[in-house]
């Protein structure tokens, strides 16, 4: 798993850029010190590395396949592969980081695990890892989350995990993250396993490290079958972890464009939108220094997609820090767009994909319109759980 360029955009202890580090209630300052240190120190060794990439090999079920879309790629006039975290067990990329941090939770003596979810994938991914290794698990997500996302409440339920409702603001994942860190103060002794590459360090960075494993293979399979680097990689993005592990192996060559689709929702121009990086302004959010969408005075707004794992109004740092240097280029797909490609890659393909992933989907079929061009989509989860919905 280690690999030179996973420091290659923090530049300091929690920050890329100018953006991150941990600005949380002294209660916490000590509990996420002693994370990192244990991170530091257990997740490099040879033993965690051994244990870690056994499971993800044998439970997971990795290496995920790179597979080439020919009706996809003859109806857009580019060669398309996709990445097909679709196939990992619990049908989504987050079993990557649970994995990797209910290891770090039990050498850490864990007796509890929270985590908050919106599309629920990390909830399901969480509530698994817990009941593999037999850890108590609740899981908070927002109410109107709790309605789209049926499917995956009685799936985390079914593995053991107590689900909890949270009926604030708007119910969706920022209520969600708000109410599992509330309680994490309260209950410094659990363990908060932290699902995308947001809040305060050192999520970010461990987040990013235990996904960059889809990066690590693509990269890889990519190399294999054509012989080269493609043209260009994408990824839907809400707080960025899944995007984050496929562009982090590719970010020191330049020559590999790499694109990321926000839930753009009824547009940019209006309020009801998730597209950060393209609305946002920086301030503290959730514990760490990134960008957000505000409202008219300045403090966090309500965002808005169909698709709940990208309905945040947050980021995580290291993209803010990306779109800064011009690294990556994030674009806003609307849910209109997203739901054509969602029907477009099951009618083509016969991959129903997430309603999170078509958005990816949508963006590469839109910029690569008959460029000829070769090109890797990060197919981040399936679409079981958007079916009845869209």
């Amino acid at each position: 798993m280690t690999t030179n360029t996973q420091q290659y955009t923090e530049n300091k202890e929690g920050y890329f850029g100018e953006y991150g580090g941990a600005f949380v209630p002294p209660v916490l300052e000590g509990k996420l010190k002693d994370l990192y240190k244990s991170f530091k120190e257990t997740a490099f060794t040879e033993e965690f590395e051994k244990e870690y990439i056994h499971l993800l090999k044998t439970y997971v079920g990795r290496p995920s396949p790179l597979y080439y879309a020919k009706r996809l790629s003859e109806y857009t006039g580019s060669k398309i592969y996709l990445k097909r975290e679709d196939l990992n067990h619990t049908g989504a990329h987050k079993i990557n980081n649970t994995i990797g941090q209910i290891l770090l939770a039990k050498r850490m003596g864990a007796t509890q695990i929270l985590a908050e979810t919106g599309a629920g994938q990390h909830g399901v991914a969480t509530a698994t890892a817990a009941a593999l290794f037999g850890i108590k698990c609740k899981v908070f997500m927002g109410a109107e989350d709790v309605k789209r996302q049926a499917l995956n409440v009685n799936r985390m339920e079914l593995l053991g995990a107590e689900v909890v409702s949270i009926e604030q603001g708007q119910g969706t994942l920022k209520d969600a993250v708000d109410a599992a860190l509330g309680y994490y103060i309260e209950h410094p002794d659990a363990y908060y396993l932290l699902g995308s590459a947001v809040g305060p360090h050192p999520y970010p960075t461990m987040v990013s490290y235990f996904q960059s494993v889809i990066g690590k293979e693509a990269r890889k399979q990519f190399l294999e079958v054509e012989g080269k680097l493609p043209d260009s990689i994408f990824a839907c993005i809400g707080g960025g972890s899944n995007a984050i592990g496929l562009f982090k192996e590719f970010l020191p060559d330049t020559e590999v464009k790499i694109y990321a689709a926000e839930g753009a929702g009824e547009g940019l121009n209006t309020k009801r939108t998730a597209a950060t990086l393209n609305l946002g302004k920086r301030m503290v959010f959730q514990g760490a220094d990134s960008l957000c969408i505000v409202d008219e005075n300045g403090e966090p707004a309500g965002s808005y997609s169909i698709a709940a794992g990208l309905d945040y109004p947050g980021i995580g740092p290291e993209h803010a820090y990306l779109k800064e240097i011009k690294r990556v280029e994030y674009h806003g797909i609307t849910d209109d767009e997203a739901i054509e490609a969602f029907k477009l890659l099951s009618e083509k393909e016969g991959i129903i994909p997430a309603v999170e992933s078509a958005h990816a989907v949508a963006l590469a079929v839109k910029l690569l319109k008959d460029k000829n061009e070769t090109a890797i989509i990060n197919l981040s989860g399936r679409g079981d759980k958007d079916v009845e919905r869209l």
